[in-house]
Parts: structure tokens; C-alpha cells; sequence
């Protein structure tokens, strides 16, 4: 009996798609378990998959966890995955965080914004404790879902997990790609099924296993993802495997 079931190309898997999601820092949302969604100031997922929230000081919440500081406040932080390029769907992906939420001050908060600085230096932090709260939010559970399917991730897997190596440049080349090189995009279009090479091609995604592009149609969006012939880690790698895909002739450079 022939099989004929497609096989589906290589792909980070769900945890080191999350942590990527979280290391990209894009928009985020909060929803406590009793209480309307919120976007906070600042939002920073460590490596542990604990987060660091600033709340305006007189938001609700934050005046919930004050007057109740023994009650177990819980609420999911949802992080989009916004691609580089404009798109007409531009959200690539989510990441939800559900766990409790405890308000810190004094001495505690100050280590905490000083830790995140250490990571990821942002002019909001000096709003902590001068009109902003620090809020921590400790996860029990996180969700995935993108083009590669939902996953729920247990936090020692996220924790265990590392970052795509070029999830802090994606954006900037994808952009380059996009305004200075359709020529370049036209070419590895020629990897996508025939019947969607004349839809409107944009880059969508990058990561150690290939190039995702979006095909946007007249009725529909398609998104393929373009494996490359062995997972990367450099730039120098990167740009051999993007080479070997538009066919050029001169392959990766030693």
C-alpha cells in the first residue's frame, strides 16, 4: 500500500517557537480571571517563562492585589507574533501564559527591574514605582498556536528551550528582503506549489529551518514554509542555504 500522507518540513518545535514568541516581545495583553483585558506598560518573559508586568498604578488589578496580598490572583498573558512586513492578517502566531499574578514593592521590585534592564534595556522600566507597578506573573501552563499547529508547553520545556538564533534580526532582513530585493523573493517563489506562484508573495517568517513566505490570493491566504537542506545557526550559514535556494551558482563562502 502506498503511503500518501505529505510530509510536512522540518520546524522548530512548540517550545523553542514560544520562547522565540517571548524573546520577540511583541504586543501583548493581559486577562485576569475576574477583570476586562488590559495591555500593560511592559511586558518581559525571562528564560523560566516568569514574567515581568507593568501596570498602571491605579488599574484595577493592581488594587485588587493590594488589599487582598494573600488571595491567588490568576490570569493569562497573551503575547502576538506580528510578522516584520505588513500584511492583510498580520498575526503569525500566540503564546498564552496563564498562571497568578503577585504585585511587587519595595527592594523585591526594584531587583526585578533591575534584572529585566540587565536583559532587555527600556526606557518605560523608570516608570516602575513612579506611576507604574511591578507585577509577576508565574506561569502553571502555556499555549502555542501558529501555522505549525496549537501545543500546550509545560514551563520546565519552555524553560529548557532556547530562542531561534535570528529571532532579533527577522524582522529588520525580512523588511530588507521585502523593500530592496523583490527580485530575490520572485526566485524563491519558484519553491511554492504552481497554483500559487501568481498570488502577491511577501516574506512571512525566518528561523533555523527555513523561510516561511505568504501568498496572499484573491480569496484566501497560504502560508508555505521553504525547508532549508540542514537547520543553521550562523549568518554565514543562513546566507548559503538562501543562495542555494535562489540556485545561484556560488554557494556559501568559507
Amino acid at each position: 500500500m502506498t503511503d500518501t500522507q505529505t510530509k510536512r518540513p522540518p520546524a522548530p518545535h512548540a517550545a523553542e517557537r514560544a520562547r522565540t514568541i517571548a524573546a520577540r516581545g511583541g504586543h501583548a495583553a493581559l486577562l485576569p480571571q475576574a477583570g476586562s483585558r488590559t495591555s500593560p506598560l511592559f511586558h518581559h518573559v525571562h528564560p523560566c517563562g516568569t514574567t515581568i508586568l507593568l501596570l498602571a498604578d491605579e488599574h484595577p488589578l493592581v488594587g485588587q492585589l493590594w488589599q487582598t496580598p494573600r488571595t491567588e490572583v490568576t490570569a493569562m498573558l497573551e503575547i502576538a507574533d506580528q510578522a516584520p512586513v505588513p500584511l492583510r492578517e498580520p498575526v503569525r502566531g500566540l503564546l498564552w501564559l496563564t498562571g497568578w499574578v503577585t504585585a511587587l514593592d519595595g527592594q523585591e521590585a526594584r531587583d526585578e527591574i533591575l534584572a529585566v534592564a540587565d536583559a532587555r534595556p527600556d526606557h518605560r522600566l523608570l516608570d516602575a514605582g513612579h506611576g507604574a507597578s511591578v507585577l509577576r506573573l508565574t506561569p502553571a501552563s502555556l499555549v502555542i498556536a501558529d501555522a505549525e499547529g496549537t501545543s500546550s508547553i509545560r514551563p520546565e520545556q519552555f524553560a529548557s528551550a532556547a530562542p531561534d538564533p535570528f529571532c532579533r534580526n527577522e524582522d529588520h532582513w525580512l523588511r530588507h528582503l521585502e523593500a530592496a530585493h523583490r527580485d530575490v523573493v520572485g526566485q524563491l517563489a519558484r519553491h511554492l506549489p504552481e497554483e500559487l506562484r501568481n498570488g502577491n508573495v511577501r516574506p512571512l517568517g525566518l528561523d533555523r529551518f527555513g523561510l516561511r513566505l505568504r501568498v496572499e490570493a484573491e480569496c484566501e491566504d497560504h502560508d508555505v514554509r521553504i525547508a532549508f537542506s540542514k537547520p543553521v545557526s550562523t549568518p554565514q550559514e543562513l546566507a548559503g542555504e538562501l543562495r542555494r535556494l535562489m540556485g545561484c551558482p556560488f554557494l556559501s563562502q568559507r
